[in-house]
């Protein structure tokens, strides 16, 4: 009997194989960009309002959009409330954030570039971390505490003076205690419950309660994203993030049930991609068989499978070199290699990945929460030409040219010539004039 999950396996033997792969691609990719006109123009509606009003017009959007009414002084947490969350907290829980936070700290501490400094032949770089970020950490569906570790330790590794939270106030019209018990043990005083355009557009333009800030990282809805991207040349941000994805290659070695398991892991987030590759029908049947037994068992079934119908995908090749090709071309946000023995060889030929999971240890729930580097990453094929935030997107690089004049004279004729050659002759003079004996000066009684 068919069954309503058959229609995302696609195999290479079918004629239309290649429209269909790059139908999947397609809605993978635009699914970070699904804004209707009308939400368009709303959005710039809540950006100009919060430029022109400030808090005022935060209030009222935070009361239109999360029911909550609140006055500008009640925006951010205050130093008890953090300290009440953190008090309250279970103490396993505690512990395993800790060490989380010990090994995010080491990993980004590790591949830190801000403290060296390079010169050669009277050149160099100065390193100077950002003063203010600005967080947004979600918390609609369920709270987010891994988001805060895996921005904001970075920021202080890079050594961010200034992080401020913003999240939604959902849970009894504040935020999740676990959110802010996460930012008192990490020393973030400055969390705001607000969210969405209107707080966005608060931490791009500042308001009297809202000092503005340099960068903005951290997940978030279309609103969220699309307003980050609105505020592009006024302050940095990480990138426009879609849904979350996942994208396995396997070939016949893998377990089917194992790889049901990281598929389903990625689109419960609904909307969320999950996509295998392999060269093999027979594991793909598998897999498949154990979607179809695993979904059933998931609290929100209903809507997951939905969203395998939408943006997932059973995909088997020819050969894997065709699937590494084809994997290069998706630049999946995550990508998980299930090989075996050859699952190093495998990824070593991945160029296009936010994150690679290698081996079948390595499931995607291990870099979301654990192992050091931010899961804050790349999607909609964005890998192609962005990379996983670190703590080296937190600082800025100033460039340095000291010549002495032995250094400049030598050099003089040369620049001269590429000067005159674009016709910018105050530059060309600008050198001739060092060339020039220095004339004495006299002083005048």
């Amino acid at each position: 009997m068919k069954d309503e999950l058959d229609q995302i396996l696609i195999s290479y033997k079918e004629p239309d194989f290649d429209k269909r792969l790059d139908n999947l691609r397609h809605e993978i990719m635009k699914a970070a960009l699904l804004m209707d006109p009308k939400s368009r123009d709303e959005l710039t509606n809540i950006i100009a309002a919060v430029a022109e009003h400030g808090d005022k017009a935060v209030s009222e959007y935070t009361e239109k959009f999360d029911g909550v009414k609140l006055t500008p002084d009640q925006f951010c947490i205050s130093e008890e409330d953090l300290k009440k969350a953190h008090s309250e907290i279970d103490s396993k829980l505690l512990a395993s954030i800790r060490q989380a936070i010990k090994n995010v700290r080491k990993y980004q501490e590790e591949i830190f570039i801000g403290n060296s400094k390079r010169c050669s032949g009277g050149t160099g770089i100065k390193y100077t971390p950002l003063h203010r970020v600005g967080i947004s950490v979600p918390g609609a569906s369920a709270p987010l505490p891994s988001t805060v570790i895996m921005t904001a330790v970075p920021a202080q590794v890079a050594g961010v003076e200034q992080i401020a939270v913003i999240s939604p106030p959902r849970y009894k019209g504040s935020i999740h205690p676990v959110i802010l018990a996460v930012c008192y043990e990490l020393g973030i005083d400055e969390v705001y419950r607000i969210s969405g355009a209107h707080a966005v557009t608060a931490l791009v333009c500042g308001t009297k309660t809202i000092e503005k800030v340099d960068k903005i990282v951290g997940p978030g809805n279309q609103w969220v994203q699309m307003a980050k991207q609105k505020a592009l040349r006024l302050v940095g941000f990480d990138s426009i993030a879609g849904p979350s994805e996942v994208l396995i290659i396997a070939n016949d070695r893998a377990n089917p049930a194992w790889i049901a398991a990281d598929m389903l892991s990625q689109v419960e987030h609904a909307p969320g991609s999950a996509v295998i590759f392999t060269d093999s029908q027979e594991l793909a049947n598998e897999v498949l068989a154990e979607l179809k037994k695993q979904v059933k068992q998931l609290g929100r079934a209903d809507e997951t499978i939905n969203c395998l119908k939408s943006f997932g995908g059973i995909v088997v090749f020819d050969d894997m070199k065709d699937v590494i090709d084809h994997a290069n071309l998706f630049a999946a946000e995550h990508l998980q290699i299930q090989c075996s023995d050859k699952s190093r060889a495998v990824a070593d030929k991945i160029k296009n990945a936010g994150a690679i999971f290698i081996g079948d240890y390595s499931p995607v729930a291990v870099g979301d929460y654990w192992a050091g580097p931010s899961h804050t990453l790349p999607t909609g094929g964005c890998a192609r030409f962005s990379s996983a935030l670190t703590s080296n997107d937190f600082i800025k690089s100033t460039s340095i040219i000291e010549y002495d004049k032995e250094k400049l004279l030598k050099s003089a004729d040369d620049i001269i010539r590429l000067a005159e050659a674009e016709g910018l002759d105050a530059h060309a003079k600008s050198i001739k004039i060092r060339q020039e004996p220095r004339k004495a000066t006299t002083q005048q009684d």
